[in-house]
């Protein structure tokens, strides 16, 4: 049950808002010859006017969203810093006590920041391409790591049987409301409903960042494919993820014949973000696991500091692909300065409440999106039915020096001259 709930908040949920984001903006993109921003999303219902205040309030919204679902991930990402710190360094390795609560965090948000700024200026290939590198293969050899050490046999048992609850309670975990109650302990749907709307926020605040990225990697492919592809495959990989680490703490409490490693950890001041930690020293090489997670989640947040800088500036530069590199810079420092200020003015409630605060007026902007990628995918069905379209493919197949190409049975999708068809053969 436990499995389910997780998965509900990782899976299919999020990647669906994503995948309407990201078709959106590569439609209207690559197929209208619009700018890669979220006003021409809006094309269908605008027109020309997303080149005016409705297009540039748009854009604003989407900034702010995007700002405020980073500094979230930031402030949240440099607590689990911390505490990691203080755990490997204090518990596992007794080399002392490392400081934690607010200071401290900040500290690390400016040291992450200082980073997140040098990674973006160096320049996409300079920087970004090469910490993105690192964060996967940091994430591969940890979850290949507890794979081999932890209980296999138990992670992928639960793996299955978490998507198996997970699918069986779709619908009921999706309109939970508590309403009615909070079910039994431990039940499905027994889980709080703050945390899902924290989720749902968190999730909406981040799918511009994500969309864009998708967006941009997906030139080319069909509808089926990036729904496909969009929609299972990260959410598979993240269905296991969640089973090698939750599943080998819960092997762990339930091989214990009072209150386990992990529960107990997280019965202390520092709560859920010291989990993790917990759970690893549990296994050989506790220290070094701990160390490769801390620098883990740290290039998690770079990276995705990094990559939101650009999506931010490229939103705010009207999807200009080139602009100057003090504006990437500005985008950084202004991310990390805000996680700061939050931090400090309210604590995690502060940095929660931002997320939700500017991802739920968004899903106000997702559900009108919802129509115009239905309206403009359905108007290019109509084009590709019309004769007018079937007589120009008939005048260009006509002519000797133009192929058409086609997947199989279905429409014509992209024209291509036939010297470069033929050069690349």
């Amino acid at each position: 049950a436990a499995l389910a709930q997780t998965f509900f908040h990782w899976g299919f949920s999020p990647w669906a808002v994503y995948g309407l984001v990201g078709l959106g903006l590569a439609f209207f993109s690559f197929n209208r010859g619009l700018p890669l921003t979220f006003r021409s999303i809006f094309w269908p219902l605008l027109g020309e006017r997303i080149y005016g205040w409705l297009g540039h309030l748009i854009d604003l919204v989407t900034v702010f969203a995007t700002l405020f679902g980073l500094c979230t991930s930031l402030g949240l990402g440099v607590a689990q810093v911390n505490t990691g710190m203080w755990y490997v360094a204090g518990d596992v390795l007794n080399l002392g006590t490392i400081p934690t609560g607010t200071i401290p965090q900040v500290a690390l948000i400016a040291g992450i920041t200082a980073i997140a700024t040098l990674s973006v200026a160096a320049g996409l290939d300079g920087g970004v391409k090469r910490l993105s590198t690192l964060n996967l293969y940091l994430m591969l050899a940890l979850l290949g790591f507890l794979l081999v050490v932890g209980p296999t046999l138990f992670i992928f048992g639960a793996w299955l049987e978490g998507i198996g609850t997970y699918f069986q309670n779709f619908l009921a975990l999706t309109f939970f409301t508590g309403t009615l109650g909070t079910g039994e302990a431990g039940s499905v749907g027994s889980g709080t409903v703050a945390t899902t709307v924290f989720y749902w926020g968190w999730w909406i605040a981040w799918s511009p960042f994500v969309g864009m990225f998708i967006a941009r990697i997906s030139k080319g492919r069909t509808v089926r494919e990036f729904v496909l592809g969009v929609l299972f495959l990260p959410a598979l990989f993240s269905f296991l993820w969640m089973s090698t680490f939750g599943g080998s703490a819960i092997a762990l409490e339930l091989a214990s014949s009072g209150q386990g490693p992990v529960a107990t950890a997280m019965a202390g001041d520092n709560g859920g973000t010291i989990a993790m930690f917990a759970m690893l020293d549990q296994f050989p090489l506790g220290a070094v696991t701990g160390i490769l997670a801390t620098l883990l989640v740290i290039t998690f947040f770079v990276t995705s500091s990094d990559s939101g800088s650009l999506v931010i500036d490229h939103l705010t530069s009207g999807g200009k692909h080139d602009v100057p590199k003090v504006q990437r810079i500005f985008w950084a420092i202004t991310e990390g300065v805000v996680a700061a200020m939050l931090l400090l003015g309210g604590g995690l409630g502060a940095l929660r409440t931002a997320s939700v605060s500017t991802g739920l007026p968004f899903a106000a902007i997702l559900v009108l999106m919802c129509y115009t990628v239905y309206k403009g995918l359905k108007n290019e069905y109509e084009i590709l039915e019309s004769e007018e379209f079937a007589e120009t493919i008939e005048e260009l197949t006509a002519e000797e020096d133009v192929d058409v190409v086609t997947a199989g049975d279905e429409m014509v999708t992209d024209i291509t001259e036939g010297d470069e068809a033929a050069g690349g053969d």
